[in-house]
């Protein structure tokens, strides 16, 4: 082993800027160990060196216990220089005392410094390797066993967790909902005011609509309206949009799809829909909780669009509530104001359609 190399017991990874805190926190379990945050400078992290090595499983159960501040505890089973044949040596080694026969696994790697080589070539290289040494599987959506090797410029850290103890979005047993939003129409009855108000309210919406990638916002007109103030409302719903759909396409591995807006007299809209599903929310209607199946079972089973009738600071017309398929109330007692009753409907379909898709796999399997 270089001598430059040292030994690294625990990694523990931090939020940005809670480096020293956590460090500090470490120090005060009293443990005999050397603390570094931020190593060679590279934010979001804790290396400790213990004085007796056999105490690193200790002292990492009580940071896991103690600290909140830290967000993952790795202990490492070996170290090395940054260079592919030694990283890949030590993880097999690693990796043939603590995978069991038949156990699924997945390398992780996170790179820090310059090296010939990236994250995914390291991934790869100790990937294979392992394989040929150890009578396992890969499976990099929901491995059993993740292989982690942590790269600080010059030096290296292996060891392996459960993969269960990594945090996913997606994994057995949810359901991605996402999809069955582009068959939502959201008829929304526009907030008219002053041009503060009502750009402000539109705004809200239009984000609301965006986060859930609905098919299509239809702003419901009723008759003559107020052309300035509708422009307000409208103006707000693109900024609202545009705002949240910026936001996606930096942050979402699939490519966003940006609501479509349209304007309709809204008696018209309901004449037109006749054969499609037709949803008011209003506080006239039944407990969304007795009707929350039956509305999943429209998004899942329709070809065509479904549409939610929302209204703004007058309700949906009386008269449209007799072509609806169902009338809703979302929560019984309280009056949700304009720019949360869209949201608020989606979430409860969004929990709808979970609860059905997982008894539909549970009847499956």
């Amino acid at each position: 082993m270089n001598g430059s190399i040292q030994r690294i017991d625990l990694i523990i990874k931090t939020p940005i800027r809670m480096e020293n805190i956590v460090a500090s926190r470490i120090e005060e379990l009293g443990f005999k160990c050397v603390v570094h945050p931020k190593p060679y400078g590279y934010p979001g992290i804790v290396t400790v060196r213990m004085h007796d090595e056999n105490e690193k499983f200790r002292i990492a159960e009580r940071i896991k216990n103690e600290i909140p501040e830290a967000e993952r505890v790795l202990v490492s089973e070996a170290y090395t220089r940054a260079v592919m044949e030694d990283i890949v040596n030590s993880a097999v080694n690693v990796a043939s005392k603590l995978l069991d026969s038949g156990v699924t696994f997945a390398v992780r790697t996170v790179r820090r410094g310059s090296h010939p080589f990236t994250s995914v070539d390291v991934n790869y290289r100790v990937g294979s390797a392992i394989l040929e040494k150890v009578d396992a599987t890969v499976d990099l959506d929901y491995p059993e066993k993740i292989v982690w090797i942590e790269i600080l410029g010059n030096e290296a850290a292996i060891g392996v967790i459960d993969g269960t103890s990594v945090w996913k979005k997606m994994k057995p047993g949810k359901h991605e909902v996402r999809t069955f939003f582009s068959k939502a129409s959201v008829i929304q009855m526009p907030y008219l005011g002053d041009m503060r108000s009502a750009k402000s309210m539109g705004s809200r919406i239009g984000r609301a609509v965006q986060m859930f990638e609905v098919g299509e916002l239809i702003i419901g007109i009723i008759g003559a309206c107020d052309a300035k103030q509708l422009s307000w409302f409208i103006s707000g719903i693109f900024e609202g949009i545009n705002s949240r759909y910026q936001i996606q396409r930096k942050t979402y591995a699939h490519k966003p799809r940006r609501v479509n807006v349209l304007i309709e007299d809204l008696y018209q809209l309901v004449r037109d829909r006749r054969s499609q599903p037709k949803i008011v929310f209003e506080p006239e209607g039944e407990v969304f909780s007795k009707v929350s199946e039956k509305i999943a079972d429209y998004f899942l089973r329709c070809d065509g669009q479904v549409n939610l009738l929302f209204g703004s600071r007058e309700g949906i017309p009386k008269g449209v509530f007799r072509f609806a398929d169902l009338i809703v109330d979302l929560c019984p007692g309280i009056t949700l104001s304009t720019e949360y009753a869209a949201s608020s409907a989606l979430i409860g379909i969004s929990f709808a359609l979970q609860s059905i898709l997982e008894k539909n796999h549970s009847s499956a399997t």
